[in-house]
């Protein structure tokens, strides 16, 4: 049986929100530098280049996922999205939302004239990447590559 997928409401994260995604990112990670200032939460919302998301599910903060719009020069100035930091609480899995989540990040790409979004996820999750596939992400095209500041030349 098919499930249908639980309407969620969908928005940018306020200043209030920042505790329930840290607690989205900490189950993502357990990384005891994890930190998300209300402040910062706050300058995200009112950005028109970063959109911090956040799904509700019974009034709850279920799922998060942040999208960045990057200038670029190549395709008549149209920005490209990267995608970052796509969470769904673990006991909310299954119900639609961050397929839901996606589809809104679509949108806001599509209105600001995006030629494509990119988003990269740990290698070791591969439940993910097989659920970023069934959303219309490849990982065929493009091999990503991080360096993490603790491993930057300069200092």
């Amino acid at each position: 049986m098919i499930r249908k997928p639980e309407a969620c409401v969908i928005r940018q994260a306020t200043a209030e929100d920042a505790a329930a995604v840290e607690a989205l990112y900490r189950e993502l990670i357990s990384d005891p530098l994890i930190h998300v200032s209300r402040s910062h939460v706050g300058k995200l919302f009112l950005s028109d280049t970063s959109f911090l998301l956040v799904a509700e599910l019974d009034g709850i903060v279920r799922g998060t996922a942040l999208l960045n719009l990057c200038q670029d020069a190549m395709y008549r100035a149209q920005p490209f999205g990267v995608v970052e930091n796509v969470v769904v609480s673990e006991k909310a899995r299954g119900h639609g939302i961050g397929r839901q989540l996606l589809t809104h990040v679509e949108h806001l790409a599509i209105t600001r004239d995006c030629t494509k979004l990119m988003l990269l996820s740990s290698a070791t999750r591969t439940s993910a990447h097989a659920f970023f596939r069934r959303c219309g992400f490849t990982g065929d095209t493009k091999l990503g590559f991080v360096k993490y500041r603790s491993r930057f030349g300069i200092r």
